[in-house]
């Protein structure tokens, strides 16, 4: 069956069926998949059951230069799924219970729920993410994501050139706090360093221009920081309007994969402490980052 899309927003998203994720994918297929990730920006695949991590894995790596190794130093972590390839989105913990609400490591979990794009904190950024659902509460848990194209399609001129060839400065502990996690420690803190990343650029599947934004940015480059602050307050509150807004409601064994480099993405709240919720995610980067984050 060949591969469709249903849209899922008049903007972007887009539900496709045709592929199924945990079977080898031919090229024919994996050429019509970017191509409707180029168009889409969210494409959501439903799956009767979930991927296993080895599926999960295999497919993600069709699509680039996976990130590998380990998450970000934080006190306490213990490891619940051994696959460098997979980030643990959930809110349990290596033993598999949910994490007591004290927890510093759920409270920098909790910093998700902050609009964001994954991994801008790198010099090599971040192009898919795929999260994969295996546990969903009974309560609504959704994920909402923003179209970063149409945000700036709708900027005002004066706007776009005030802001083209910007720069802002990503740090991941910038968020963290932002989001009431605890201040790093010293040694937290050494292992993502801040890096800069251009306010808007060309995306390149698309061609189309898109702002580049998240709760990563601290800052902007060049000017004070409480200005450059209120400037990415400002285009902050404009791209994630309601019209700009796709709310994804999961199912266990859902598949979202999203384009970083032309969205932003948080978690909704839920009881995070009365209900467990299983995602996991693994990221393809722009070029391979062994030899640049090493």
């Amino acid at each position: 069956m060949a591969l469709s899309a249903r849209k899922l927003h008049p903007l972007f998203a887009a539900e496709l069926t045709g592929i199924d994720l945990r079977r080898p994918v031919a090229p024919a297929a994996l050429s019509a998949f970017r191509a409707a990730m180029d168009e889409h920006a969210i494409c959501v695949v439903r799956h009767d059951a979930p991927l296993t991590n080895e599926q999960h894995i295999a497919f993600s790596g069709l699509l680039g230069p996976m990130e590998r190794g380990p998450a970000p130093k934080i006190a306490g972590t213990g490891i619940r799924l051994p696959h460098p390839e997979i980030v643990d989105q959930s809110n349990l913990d290596a033993d598999g219970a949910v994490y007591a609400d004290g927890d510093r490591r759920l409270a920098y979990k909790r910093a998700n729920r902050l609009w964001h794009t994954d991994m801008s904190f790198y010099a090599v950024r971040a192009t898919y993410s795929l999260l994969s659902a295996h546990e969903i509460p009974v309560v609504p848990a959704d994920t909402e994501f923003a179209d970063m194209r149409a945000a700036w399609d709708a900027l005002p001129a004066a706007t776009k050139a005030e802001i083209e060839g910007l720069k802002a400065e990503h740090s991941y502990w910038h968020s963290r706090v932002l989001g009431d996690g605890p201040e790093p420690t010293e040694e937290e803190r050494r292992t993502r360093p801040p890096v800069r990343h251009a306010l808007v650029h060309t995306h390149p599947g698309s061609g189309r221009k898109s702002l580049y934004l998240a709760s990563h940015a601290s800052h902007i480059a060049g000017r004070p920081v409480e200005e450059g602050r209120a400037l990415l307050r400002e285009l902050m509150a404009f791209a994630t309007r309601p019209e700009f807004v796709f709310a994804h409601r999961w199912r266990t064994g859902d598949v979202v994969i999203w384009d970083n480099l032309c969205t932003m993405h948080r978690a909704t709240e839920f009881d995070d402490q009365s209900y467990r919720r299983d995602v996991r995610r693994t990221t393809v980067r722009e070029r391979d980052p062994a030899a640049v984050d090493a």
